[in-house]
């Protein structure tokens, strides 16, 4: 049997996924493709960069997640005058005890809302990155653990706006995924006008699961099974991107562990206990994209880091051995 002839799921589907995705279409019309995969995200264990323009949905994305998962929920703006200290948190002297004291900042929460991360200065992005890499934060030389699940969404607007600071790779390479809402059709607008005309159905979103049911979760897509080939089909589409003529700097072993953690959390929601080359596919856009460095002919052609992306995965060849489901 080849993975083309594998089209049922093996098990049914996962609750979870089911009723998390059900509870957020109450919120958000027509952004069912999009949150399959920032809950995608957050399955695998990851952070997720969501990039559009003002006004698209993304903070209520952000929102009606953190809710349906019952997870706890602090929002911080990303300005330029935020310090560092502002999100992660400071010691603070006290006079009584002759003692400095460990404020923890907003960090210390289910869902980290970095909104318009890119307003930031570099420095007070970076004060994400130990969080997002380690779960923990560092201050004065003592480090203080960060209760997991632990999910930083960022939002950020083009980095054509004014008042933008580019996000370093370094700092990229910690967001599991990079997603855009995109505008809504005109259908999806008229229903959207039409459930918004009295109250905002986020008020009364409430969780279906709990922070126990995610853990469990996560802990299940890591036994997804992935087969050899499809290891070596990942590592060979994230080589690619570092050939590719238009990438200066492609995707690194950070990249590939990331497209194999989607592509299991892909499957998990889909029901099946095995990975197929069509959600390692769906994932490679979200998981590549914002890794790869384009050199500066690539700007002036107009190409983009989501189009090196197609180009390759036209150009390496799907596995089409015999599916590697579980063996006996």
């Amino acid at each position: 049997m080849t993975y083309t002839e594998l089209t049922a799921p093996s098990t049914s589907a996962p609750v979870l996924p089911a009723r998390v995705l059900e509870n957020v279409a109450r919120v958000l019309v027509g952004k069912e493709g999009v949150t399959r995969l920032a809950l995608a995200g957050v399955l695998a264990g990851g952070h997720i960069l969501l990039e559009d323009a003002p006004g698209t949905g993304k903070t209520m994305l952000a929102r009606a997640l953190a809710r349906s998962l019952g997870l706890d929920f602090k929002r911080v703006q990303f300005t330029p005058d935020l310090l560092p200290g502002d999100v992660t948190g400071v010691s603070v002297y006290r006079p009584a005890t002759g003692t400095f004291e460990f404020v923890p900042g907003p960090i210390f929460t289910g869902v980290l809302l970095a909104d318009e991360i890119n307003r930031a200065t570099p420095k007070t992005q970076s004060a994400l990155l130990e969080a997002m890499g380690e779960g923990q934060v560092t201050e004065s030389g003592v480090t203080h653990p960060l209760a997991p699940p632990f999910v930083v969404i960022a939002t950020q607007n083009p980095v054509e706006h004014e008042g933008t600071y580019r996000l370093p790779e370094a700092q990229l390479d910690r967001f599991l995924l990079r997603l855009s809402v995109g505008y809504p059709t005109l259908d999806e607008e008229v229903r959207l006008l039409d459930r918004l005309q009295t109250v905002h159905p986020i008020h009364a979103l409430e969780s279906v699961v709990t922070p126990a049911d995610l853990l469990d979760a996560q802990r299940q897509v890591r036994d997804v099974h992935m087969s050899a080939d499809l290891r070596r089909y990942i590592a060979a589409l994230v080589a690619r991107t570092r050939q590719h003529p238009m990438v200066a700097l492609g995707g690194g072993p950070r990249a590939s562990l990331a497209l194999q953690g989607v592509a299991q959390a892909l499957a998990f929601q889909a029901g099946r206990s095995f990975v197929l080359p069509d959600d390692v596919q769906e994932a490679a856009p979200g998981v590549l994209a914002h890794r790869l460095s384009l050199r500066i002919e690539a700007r002036l052609q107009g190409q983009g880091d989501a189009q090196v992306v197609e180009e390759v995965l036209a150009a390496e060849p799907v596995p089409v051995e015999q599916a590697a489901g579980p063996r006996p």
